[in-house]
């Protein structure tokens, strides 16, 4: 995979995001079937997202790249699970998104 390589692009100040080609990487920790969709700080070395979906079939996944694309104002397609699809730990990559402008947009949520 092309954008795994990561580059040279500055480190961010949260554990949870990582540059790479032609985007960045999201550590996510996701808790499906919350009171609503929010995020909720950071666990360990992930943004932790709550949200209503259940994890069935997907939904949670489905949620969770609409809920990113609607907090950062992007489209959805420009959010992809790169791993993770049946676990609460993923790694999200955002297509032509950069460390600054996702600190940015997280640390107004955390």
């Amino acid at each position: 995979m092309r954008n795994r390589i990561r580059s040279n692009s500055s480190q961010s100040k949260y554990p949870f995001l990582e540059p790479a080609l032609e985007g960045s990487f999201i550590r996510v920790r996701l808790q499906p079937r919350s009171s609503r969709d929010k995020v909720d700080g950071i666990s360990g070395n992930s943004l932790k997202i709550r949200l209503t979906a259940p994890p069935v079939e997907g939904e949670a996944n489905e949620a969770l790249l609409k809920f990113l694309s609607s907090l950062t104002g992007t489209r959805k397609s420009a959010f992809s699970i790169k791993s993770g699809h049946k676990s609460r730990e993923k790694l999200v990559f955002a297509e032509g998104m950069d460390i600054s402008s996702l600190e940015r947009i997280f640390s107004a949520h955390i």
